[in-house]
């Protein structure tokens, strides 16, 4: 069982080989681990070059070494970094080198130089997450919302939101402790119209909060449709690559493929799967597994482009073909998408639908144009902050609680009681969000996904 006061010892850089490696120890006295690793003091925040010494004196490696006292450190205790080269031997010889040295250290768990940092008010919660979202970033606009969120943006929109709250709360509880004064408590300190103003301030955030949480985790989008209407020509398009093998022969692809792709730096997974028809039609159980792959993946899609094939648009089979697919999709999020606009001009189109050619792009940003507005997308401002599903959430269940408040505050002082008990919630789930109130299994879930050595 770890106990959170043992200093802490992990190689924090990437695996493999590189040009430099770094080992991190955090714990709150260093001094006999600095003293005989490296064999003198050291200046705090300074770059000192010399020898990784092990037990019996000779070096292991020659590289950079910086001390950061207490508690102007990332984690709020005294922290060391051993800056050496990137061969995986040198940084498991100094690994060992640190815990031999200090007796007392352990191997960190995943996230737990971050976790102290939050337990030692470095960073609030929100800020910690960030940290993960910055490593883990797949497109540019995720890695700069991530960025602000880390510096603070999404944190203080929520301390200020939460600080309006407060304010309420203190309102109406101070009129609960003393029920002899008989003033219109509601009217005199303007507490319904300061509680309507929240609404769409907390509206504000939870919108940016959406579009954070998107650039985050983007949209999955399945391509569903009959064999041979273009699916895979179709990805390799968006992709800009040849990642799935196309030829005229029905069922060419038997297996999912996926690949993310971005627009407007929004990840999109898209996925092309193996061509649907009846189960009898299909040439092997090769193609039959690869079908009931394509269903799994429809259910857990966000978006399906349901594929069509305009050059066989009135053949009664294919039609009929296409009918049975499509009652069978969810209906929200199908996006009908006509092929081969290349080969027969588009009429009579279904309305909301689409037409394109996979082979010479025409219509393709119609299309991705489509996809980021059914995800909610917004072109987007430079205020926008990485965000999660958790912190979703939070904010639509403070929404819920401050929109009952306010019912209650419509019935003036002979339910304040209740009002309280309201804005208390609503600041709880607030408070959620930045780690101010969490639970300790929440933590463990949240910090257990980093890097070792984070």
């Amino acid at each position: 069982m770890r106990a959170a006061a043992d200093p802490i010892v992990a190689i924090a850089s990437a695996p493999g080989r590189g040009a430099v490696g770094i080992v991190r120890a955090s714990g709150r006295e260093l001094s006999a681990l600095i003293l005989a690793v490296c064999g003198r003091t050291l200046k705090p925040r300074h770059a000192h070059y010399g020898p990784f010494l092990a037990a019996d004196g000779t070096p292991i490696d020659h590289g950079l070494a910086l001390h950061f006292p207490a508690p102007h450190s990332y984690t709020g205790e005294e922290v060391l970094e051993l800056q050496a080269h990137g061969g995986p031997v040198v940084l498991q010889l100094l690994l060992a080198r640190c815990l031999q040295a200090l007796p007392q250290a352990r191997l960190a768990e995943p996230g737990e130089f971050t976790e102290r940092a939050f337990l030692n008010d470095k960073l609030d919660l929100a800020q910690a997450e960030a940290v993960a979202d910055l490593i883990e970033a797949s497109t540019e606009a995720a890695a700069r919302s991530a960025a602000r969120a880390v510096a603070g943006d999404f944190s203080r929109r929520i301390d200020e939101l939460s600080g309006r709250v407060v304010g309420l709360r203190m309102l109406v509880e101070a009129t609960l402790d003393f029920p002899e004064e008989e003033i219109d408590f509601l009217q005199k300190a303007g507490a319904r119209e300061r509680l309507a103003a929240l609404l769409p301030a907390l509206d504000a955030v939870t919108a940016g909060a959406r579009q954070g949480a998107l650039l985050r985790e983007g949209l999955r989008v399945v391509l569903a449709g009959q064999p041979n209407v273009g699916k895979s020509s179709l990805l390799n398009a968006l992709a800009g690559a040849e990642l799935a093998i196309v030829t005229p022969i029905p069922g060419t692809t038997r297996d999912r493929v996926a690949e993310t792709i971005q627009i407007q730096g929004v990840p999109l997974h898209i996925t092309d799967t193996a061509g649907l028809r009846d189960a009898h039609e299909a040439a092997d159980e090769v193609e039959r597994i690869g079908m009931a792959r394509s269903w799994e993946s429809i259910r857990d899609a966000d978006a399906v482009v349901f594929l069509h094939d305009l050059t066989r648009r009135g053949e009664p089979a294919y039609e009929a073909a296409d009918e049975r697919i499509a009652a069978q999709l969810p209906s929200a999020a199908v996006l009908h998408v006509f092929n081969k606009a290349d080969t027969v001009a588009p009429s009579g189109l279904p309305e909301g639908s689409i037409a394109l050619s996979a082979r010479t792009g025409e219509g393709l940003e119609a299309l991705r144009a489509e996809l980021l507005r059914r995800a909610g997308w917004q072109a987007a401002p430079e205020g926008v902050v990485i965000a999660r599903t958790r912190h979703l959430r939070a904010l639509a269940e403070a929404r819920e609680h401050l929109v009952t408040a306010i019912a209650h505050a419509d019935q003036r002082d002979a339910v304040l009681d209740l009002l309280a008990e309201e804005l208390r919630l609503a600041h709880r789930a607030l408070q959620a969000i930045t780690g101010e109130f969490s639970a300790d299994d929440l933590l463990g879930e949240i910090f257990g996904k980093f890097c070792i050595g984070k």
